[in-house]
C-alpha cells in the first residue's frame, strides 16, 4: 500500500473531472510526497549567460553525433558467438530527442537502418521517470537504451566543441573492436578475387563529356528500287557519347508512304557490306582461352587472353568518317550526307578545323507559285467586301482591325479624333467665307465632316458628309488593286485634301490634334520638332549671320521675344514656302512663351474637384501629412517632380496633364510647389468651388456649332533658343 501512495497523488480534480495532474504537484501544505523528487527550479548555470530565445530556436538543426556499438550474441552458430555491430547516436539538442542508426552493410544479411527512432528515451530502472539529457553522454562511457547497453568510442568535432563549452570534460576515445566473423568473410572475399589483371573498357568518360551532344546530319538515298525514283529524305543523328547512330526518314505530305518511327534504330553502324555480317558469337568484347582443354578430368581451365589472339576486329562509323559530300553503306543503302545543322558545324570546326561546310544539293527547287490575281472591282458593295467573294468558295465578311479599334477608340478624355477647321477652295465668293470641321477618327480612319452654321448666309449647316472611308482622288474605279485611302498622315494645317469632288483647304487644328500629333510625332513627321528642326538648319545654316540679324531686326526692343505673325513671315521668307503651316506652327508650340494663366485656376480646380468627388476620394489629411513628412526643412514648398510623385503613390484619379497643370499654377519661381494651397484646393469636403467658371481666352476663330474650340493660339514666340539650337551659342 505504501508503494502506491505516492503515485495515487498524482490524481487530482480539474473542474470536477478526475484527470493526471502532473507529477511535480506537491502534497499538503507544499510538503514533497514520499519518494518524489522535486525538479530544481532555477538553472546549474548563473542567470544572464545564454541566450534568451526558446530551446528550439537557439539548437534549432544542431545535433551532437556519437560513434557507438553494441555486441549481439548470435545464438546455435559454431562460426560466430557475438557480432560487434556499429551505429551512430544521435542527440537533437532542440527537444532532447536521440535516434540510433547503424549504417547498412552489404550482404549482412541483417535489417539495417533506424534501429530506435526519434524521441526522448528515459533512463534506465529504477530512475525511468527521468529523460537521457546532455549531462549523460560523453566519450568512452556506456549508456544503456531499453535494455540495450551500447558504448560511445568517439564523436565529431561539432560535439567535442559544445561538450567543452558545456564544462564536460572529454574522456580520451575508446579503440574500434572489429568483428572476428567479418573480418574472416573479408579474407574469403578477398580470395576469391583473381590476381591477374582484367582489360577494363571505361566509356563513363565519354559519356559525361558528351552526353547530351548529337551531330545531325540532313541525307539522302536515292532508291533504286522505287516506281519514280525520288529521292528519300533523311536525318542521321550521331551521338558524341557512345558513338551510336539513328536515321528518321522525313516522309512528305501526301506521299503514299506509311510512316514509320526510325528508318534505322539506334546502335552503331558497322562499315561492313551485308555480305561480310559475322555469325552471332564471332565477335565478343573479351577473349577467353582453355588452357588444359579436356586433358584434367574433362574440366577445363579458362583464363582471359590480353592479347585478343584470333580476335575478329569490326569497324563501325565514327565521327571522322562523318562529312558534307561523304557517302556512307547503312546496311547495303548508299546514302550521302548533304547538310548539317550549326552545332555539328561548330563541333567539326573545333575538333577538326574543316570551314568547308557547302551543302549538296539534291532536291530541285520548287516551282514557283503563280502569282493570284483577282479580277476588277465590279461597282457592286465595298471593294474589301467584292474582294472576300473571289477569296474562297464560303463568303465571308471582311475582317476588321479589332485590335487597332480597341487601342484607338474613346476612352475617358482620349477621344482619339483629330479635328481641323477646314474652308473651301473655289473662287466662288459665297463658298469662300463657308468654315468646315473635319474629323478624323483614329479607331477607323473613317472622316466626317460638318459644316458650322453662320447666320445670314443663306447656307443651312450641320451634317456635310457622312462618316466613311474616303479614297484618295485620281483612282480608277474598276480595277483589281485595292483602292487607296486617306490616312492620318495626310491631314494637317495647310494640307489641300480633296474629298469626293470638293477641295478643302485645313487652316487650323484643335489643342487635342497638336498634342496627339506631337506625343506621336514617330507617326507625324509635321509634328516631329526632330525632323522639322533638322530640315530648318539644312536650309538655314548657309546664311546663319543673316538670319540671326533678321531675327533681331524683328525683336528692336530685345525682349527676346517677338510676336507669332512676324515670327511665321520670317519662317516662310526663309524657307521660301518649303515648310508646311503645320510645321510652321509645332515649331512656334515648342518656342512659345508659356503664359502663366492660360486657364482659370477656378475652372481647373472645379474640374479636379469633381473628377475626385466622382471616385470618393477623401485622404487629404493623409496626402498632407506624406507632404508635410518630405518636407524637412519646413519651408512649406517642395519640388514639382516630388509631389508629383507622391500624388501618383496615392493614385489621384486626375490625369496625368491636369495634375501638372495643377501643380505647376501653385508653384514658384524656383518650380517649388506650395503643397499647403495645392491640397486645400483639391480638398472638395472643406474648400469646395459652388459652380464651374467658363474660360475667357481669346481664341484665334470663333467656336464651331459642335461645342469642339479651335486651338488655343501661339502668342509670342522665344527666338533665341531656336537660334541656338539651330546654330549653336554665339559666342
Amino acid at each position: 500500500g505504501k508503494e502506491k501512495f505516492p503515485k495515487s497523488q498524482h490524481w487530482g480534480y480539474c473542474n470536477n473531472v478526475a484527470m493526471l495532474v502532473g507529477e511535480d504537484k506537491p502534497g499538503i501544505g507544499g510538503e514533497p510526497l514520499p519518494g518524489q523528487k522535486l525538479k530544481p527550479e532555477y538553472s546549474v548555470f548563473p542567470k544572464g549567460m545564454g541566450s534568451d530565445a526558446p530551446a528550439w530556436v537557439a539548437f534549432d538543426k544542431q545535433v551532437l553525433s556519437f560513434d557507438a556499438y553494441f555486441e549481439e550474441e548470435v545464438p546455435d552458430k559454431n562460426q560466430e558467438l557475438y557480432r560487434i555491430r556499429h551505429c551512430k547516436i544521435y542527440f537533437y539538442l532542440e527537444d532532447d530527442t536521440i535516434q540510433v542508426i547503424e549504417p547498412h552493410v552489404k550482404n549482412s544479411g541483417i535489417t539495417q537502418g533506424t534501429i530506435v527512432r526519434r524521441h526522448r528515451i528515459p533512463l534506465p530502472p529504477p530512475h525511468e521517470d527521468q529523460f537521457y539529457t546532455i549531462d549523460h553522454f560523453n566519450i568512452n562511457i556506456e549508456v544503456i537504451l531499453y535494455a540495450r547497453r551500447y558504448k560511445i568510442i568517439d564523436c565529431d568535432q561539432f560535439t567535442k566543441n559544445f561538450l567543452r563549452k558545456m564544462g564536460v570534460r572529454l574522456n580520451p576515445p575508446a579503440d574500434r573492436p572489429d568483428d572476428l566473423y567479418t573480418k574472416e568473410r573479408q579474407k574469403i572475399l578477398d580470395s576469391m578475387k583473381p590476381l591477374r589483371p582484367y582489360e577494363r573498357i571505361d566509356t563513363l568518360k565519354q559519356f559525361l563529356e558528351h552526353d547530351g551532344q548529337v551531330l545531325r546530319f540532313f541525307c539522302v538515298w536515292d532508291d533504286p528500287e522505287s516506281m519514280f525514283h525520288d529521292p528519300r529524305e533523311l536525318v542521321l543523328h550521331y551521338y558524341l557519347s557512345d558513338d551510336t547512330i539513328d536515321i528518321k526518314e522525313i516522309i512528305p505530305v501526301n506521299s503514299g508512304r506509311d510512316t514509320v518511327p526510325l528508318f534505322l534504330r539506334r546502335d552503331k553502324l558497322p562499315k561492313c557490306a551485308p555480305s561480310g555480317l559475322y555469325q552471332p558469337g564471332t565477335i565478343t568484347s573479351r577473349t577467353v582461352l582453355n588452357v588444359f582443354g579436356k586433358l584434367v578430368g574433362n574440366r577445363g581451365r579458362y583464363i582471359l587472353d590480353n592479347r585478343k589472339t584470333g580476335a575478329v576486329h569490326q569497324e563501325f562509323y565514327r565521327d571522322s568518317d562523318l562529312k558534307i559530300g561523304a557517302v556512307i553503306n547503312v546496311w547495303g543503302r548508299k546514302i550521302i550526307l548533304c547538310d548539317c545543322d550549326e552545332f555539328t558545324k561548330e563541333y567539326y570546326r573545333t575538333k577538326y578545323g574543316i570551314e568547308d561546310f557547302t551543302p549538296v544539293t539534291y532536291k530541285a527547287s520548287p516551282p514557283t507559285k503563280p502569282e493570284k490575281t483577282f479580277p476588277p472591282y465590279t461597282g457592286f458593295g465595298s471593294e474589301e467586301d467584292s474582294l472576300c467573294s473571289c477569296r474562297g468558295l464560303l463568303l465571308k465578311p471582311p475582317q476588321k482591325d479589332f485590335k487597332k479599334f480597341m487601342e484607338k477608340d474613346r476612352s475617358g478624355m482620349e477621344s482619339n479624333i483629330l479635328r481641323f477647321l477646314a474652308k473651301l477652295i473655289t473662287d466662288s465668293p459665297i463658298d469662300k467665307d463657308r468654315k468646315f470641321i473635319i474629323s478624323y477618327f483614329l479607331s477607323d480612319d473613317t472622316i466626317s465632316v460638318f459644316e458650322q452654321v453662320q447666320q445670314n448666309t443663306g447656307i443651312l449647316g450641320g451634317k456635310f458628309l457622312e462618316r466613311g472611308r474616303i479614297k484618295k482622288p485620281g483612282q480608277e474605279l474598276f480595277k483589281s488593286e485595292p483602292s487607296e485611302y486617306f490616312k492620318a498622315q495626310d491631314l494637317y494645317v495647310g494640307a489641300r485634301v480633296c474629298f469626293h469632288g470638293h477641295n478643302f483647304l485645313l487652316v487650323d487644328a484643335d489643342e487635342y490634334t497638336f498634342n496627339y500629333m506631337e506625343k506621336h510625332a514617330n507617326e507625324f513627321s509635321m509634328a516631329d520638332i526632330g525632323v522639322i528642326l533638322k530640315k530648318l538648319k539644312d536650309i538655314a545654316e548657309p546664311r546663319s549671320r543673316e538670319i540671326r540679324q533678321v531675327f533681331a531686326a524683328a525683336d528692336p526692343e530685345h525682349t527676346k521675344v517677338i510676336e507669332y505673325e512676324p515670327f511665321r513671315n520670317l519662317i516662310v521668307s526663309i524657307t521660301d514656302g518649303a515648310f508646311s503651316e503645320h510645321e510652321i506652327i509645332t515649331l512656334g508650340r515648342c518656342y512659345s512663351v508659356r503664359e502663366e494663366y492660360e486657364m482659370d485656376v477656378h475652372f481647373l480646380l472645379a474640374v479636379a474637384q469633381e473628377q475626385l468627388k466622382k471616385n470618393s476620394f477623401e485622404n487629404f489629411e493623409q496626402l498632407s501629412a506624406v507632404l508635410i513628412y518630405n518636407d524637412r526643412e519646413k519651408r512649406g514648398v517642395l519640388p514639382h517632380e516630388m509631389c508629383r510623385t507622391i500624388c501618383k503613390s496615392f493614385k489621384l484619379p486626375l490625369a496625368d496633364d491636369d495634375l501638372q497643370a495643377l501643380l505647376t499654377m501653385f508653384q514658384d519661381d524656383s518650380k517649388q510647389v506650395e503643397y499647403k494651397k495645392f491640397v486645400d484646393g483639391l480638398n472638395w469636403r472643406e474648400n469646395q468651388i459652388p459652380a464651374f467658371q467658363t474660360i475667357k481666352v481669346p481664341l484665334k476663330n470663333e467656336d464651331d456649332s459642335s461645342g469642339q474650340a479651335p486651338s488655343l493660339p501661339v502668342k509670342r514666340i522665344k527666338y533665341l533658343p531656336l537660334l541656338d539650337d539651330l546654330f549653336g551659342k554665339e559666342e
